[in-house]
């Protein structure tokens, strides 16, 4: 494809951008790489300015840039295509949509898979081999559900919704239209409730729902459990990484991302916008308001008001915790000298 294709593509999928672009190449793009292992056909992307040695230092044919006329100038010397923007990642990420699409299977049914008179399936619909499809289930059209999938009774799968291999659908889950659950995933299972008694721990039934709004996406091997009543939510746009844990009556708002091996007590209320990153707890009941931001491995025990960025075990504000860690590297001499002011104070 031609680099003044991929142009005309990428300015009618960022039709809200301001995009400059070279004038005078129109190289031949083959592929896509990151800049410092892209070569002759390839098409790259440069973030910001601290990637300025990497740009003479590229073989790539033709960049995505920042709005950055130093880049710019440097691209032009070597002799290098350009395209400009405020967003070069979010172009680059429509640019390999031109290039790559996912696995897709054609609409069939397999023999071997394994379906409940009951159960409602859509139009277009791909059913892989050994899919386990109990009494009651709705599958909408173009929804798609990859080999050995199982689904409970009484779940409800949305439109062109994506079931990968090996996941796990539990009864009464409701999943909305284009979401992706990846493999190995369980939706909807028992949340952990038992109550402490004098003679052991007694279960309690667990008789809610899990909801999972339009346009979310799961990654592998995270859980996702219902509660004992009422029902657990993620909402919309929302994105969820690997080995996630969201417990039982947890609330989950639009847009968020949560990242790997984050775990959600019961009964956390996560607002709209919040950033998990990777490793971080929330306990129980705890609140994050909207446009909050947990750094990596943040223990948070309390609430978090909205907009704010907390860090740390027990989590503190961001800023804070800087402070804090710049003391922290200190400890030792500071220790020393303590020690010293003792003796000193000792001796008189």
């Amino acid at each position: 494809m031609k680099f003044s294709e991929i142009i005309v593509n990428l300015a009618e999928a960022a039709a809200d951008n301001s995009l400059g672009t070279s004038q005078d190449q129109d190289p031949e793009i083959t592929g896509l790489a990151a800049l410092d292992e892209a070569v002759l056909g390839h098409l790259s992307y440069v973030e910001g300015a601290k990637f300025a040695s990497l740009v003479n230092q590229t073989n790539a044919s033709a960049l995505i840039l920042p709005q950055d006329e130093r880049l710019q100038s440097q691209a032009k010397e070597r002799g290098i295509a350009w395209i400009a923007t405020p967003d070069p990642r979010l172009l680059f990420a429509q640019a390999i949509a031109l290039f790559y699409q996912p696995y897709r299977p054609s609409p069939e049914i397999h023999p071997t898979a394994v379906i409940h008179p009951t159960a409602k399936v859509g139009e277009d619909v791909y059913i892989g081999p050994h899919a386990v499809i109990q009494q009651g289930v709705e599958i909408g059209n173009g929804a798609i559900i990859h080999p050995n999938v199982v689904i409970y009774p009484d779940a409800k799968i949305g439109d062109r919704t994506t079931l990968h291999a090996n996941c796990t659908i539990h009864e009464r889950t409701r999943i909305g239209t284009d979401c992706v659950i990846h493999s190995g995933t369980v939706i909807g299972a028992e949340g952990f409730g038992f109550v402490p008694t004098r003679t052991g721990w007694v279960k309690m039934e667990q008789s809610g729902c899990t909801v999972i709004e339009d346009h979310v996406e799961v990654g592998s091997n995270s859980a996702i459990d219902r509660p004992a009543v009422g029902e657990t939510r993620v909402g919309c746009n929302t994105v969820i990484d690997n080995l996630v844990q969201i417990g039982h009556g947890c609330q989950i708002g639009a847009g968020c991302a949560i990242a790997g091996q984050a775990g959600l007590a019961g009964g956390v209320k996560v607002g709209n916008r919040v950033i998990l990153a990777g490793q971080s707890g929330i306990a129980n009941q705890v609140k994050i308001g909207d446009g909050a931001i947990a750094s990596a491995q943040a223990g948070i025990h309390h609430d978090v008001a909205p907009g704010e960025i907390v860090s740390g075990m027990p989590a503190v504000p961001h800023k804070l915790y800087l402070k804090v860690s710049a003391i922290y590297h200190r400890l030792p001499e500071m220790y020393q000298s303590f020690k010293q002011l003792q003796r000193q104070l000792g001796d008189k």
